[in-house]
């Protein structure tokens, strides 16, 4: 297995384009890695890093994960990609709801296009009223000296060029490299927390470093366990003749996987679950603001509950916007083919709707399990929170999903594959 894996990626070397994209995805992380280091102008660092190791930061430190410790250095990238991301849940969501946004959305690669223009501005909005916020929370840690209008106004502007930046980035990746931009960007996030989250593990007793390792060699066999986990659904195409050759008599089949949405749900969960206690932050500890932090704050109960359930809802969501049962099924009537047993049209659409809801429960209750897993090992073992399911869903799935565009470069050209 070792010796077909090494072989694949000294195949994929060779291959000028797919070298190139891989080059090209290596060029863009390092800017991005480089960008996380680079101070805003302005900030006392030593009284904000204050602030962060008393364990004050609550949210904030939380939301540090996403941006790769960006945030907590007061970085140019210190929003991250979390403002695109959530930009692109709102525009999901209102594209349901709004008829002309709908329209755009059926209208191919043109109207793509001005829904990603909306989201891009959408970003540069949220990215600004998040940049104020962080300011008001900086000044009352006494983190930004003599500040006036003018230096308030260069940090928000540094922190909103730096988030339009990252989601430049993230788009340059998904256009000219390999995988996901945005899932590739949270994905270096979190693996450059590593080194820091191991140094804390090692002071640990060796007990709990062996049940830690347990659960997380446990949990990385399930995460591909049922990312790869389909249900190959079997179709039949009918013989036609076609001039004077006779075509189709040929059978294949539909494949639907557990879990179709990826990392993706667990990403927009914690994106919209981290909208209220954001803004809670920066009102302060008392009144409302307060009881919102002490009710719905990243480690309480009630807060991984929601998350879980709203994983579950944006899973069946996600899977029932990239897979569509009716169109799957006129699709398969109007070149010949028909699931055995099943008359084609409107039946087959029920027919594969029914399997994949059926299918995608376990897959969005696998996803939900992820996202209490860190709470309960926070609870029993006091490991760092990244080093939680979810987190390791995301690192896996981006990783899985990687290698799986560049295996298909390697199949276009006869070579095989790494997932052989």
């Amino acid at each position: 297995m070792n010796n077909k894996l090494w072989q694949s990626l000294v195949n994929a070397w060779k291959i000028p384009d797919l070298r190139t994209k891989l080059l090209f995805t290596a060029a863009m992380i390092a800017i991005y890695r480089f960008g996380t280091h680079v101070p805003t102008p302005g900030v006392d660092l030593a009284a904000l890093q204050k602030f962060f190791d008393a364990g004050g930061a609550g949210v904030i430190g939380f939301l540090d994960l996403f941006s790769g410790g960006a945030l907590a250095r007061v970085s140019l990238f210190a929003l991250g990609i979390m403002p695109y991301i959530t930009a692109s849940i709102i525009m999901q969501l209102l594209t349901v709801v709004i008829p002309k946004l709908e329209d755009l959305a059926k209208e191919g690669e043109q109207g793509q296009k001005e829904i990603t223009k909306y989201t891009r501005w959408l970003t540069v909005g949220l990215s600004f009223v998040q940049a104020i916020g962080y300011l008001v929370l900086f000044r009352s840690q006494n983190a930004l000296p003599n500040l006036n209008v003018a230096r308030g106004a260069l940090i928000v502007a540094a922190l909103v060029a730096g988030a339009v930046f990252v989601m430049w980035l993230g788009e340059l990746i998904t256009a000219r490299g390999i995988g996901n931009g945005m899932s590739i960007i949270i994905f270096i996030s979190i693996v450059s927390r590593i080194p820091s989250g191991a140094a804390k593990l090692v002071t640990m007793n060796i007990v709990t470093i062996i049940l830690f390792l347990v659960i997380a060699l446990a949990v990385v066999v399930g995460v591909i366990w049922i990312t790869t986990g389909e249900r190959r659904v079997p179709v039949q195409y009918a013989k036609r003749v076609v001039g004077r050759r006779m075509m189709g008599g040929t059978s294949t089949f539909i494949p639907l996987k557990v879990n179709m949405a990826g990392v993706i749900p667990v990403i927009f969960a914690s994106s919209m679950m981290m909208i209220v206690p954001t803004f809670t932050q920066f009102l302060g500890t008392g009144g409302i603001a307060g009881w919102f932090q002490r009710t719905l704050g990243p480690s309480t109960f009630i807060f991984i509950i929601l998350e879980a359930v709203l994983i579950i809802i944006f899973t069946y969501f996600y899977t029932a916007v990239t897979f569509n049962p009716i169109d799957q099924a006129d699709n398969l009537k109007k070149y010949g083919g028909f699931v055995p047993g099943v008359r084609p049209g409107r039946p087959t659409a029920e027919y594969l709707d029914r399997i994949l809801t059926r299918l995608t429960l376990p897959g969005a209750l696998f996803l939900a399990a992820l996202a209490v897993l860190p709470w309960l090992m926070s609870r029993t073992l006091n490991v760092p929170f990244y080093f939680g399911g979810t987190s390791l869903l995301i690192v896996v799935g981006v990783a899985l999903d990687t290698m799986r565009q560049m295996e298909a470069q390697l199949l276009m050209r006869h070579y095989e594959g790494f997932l052989k």
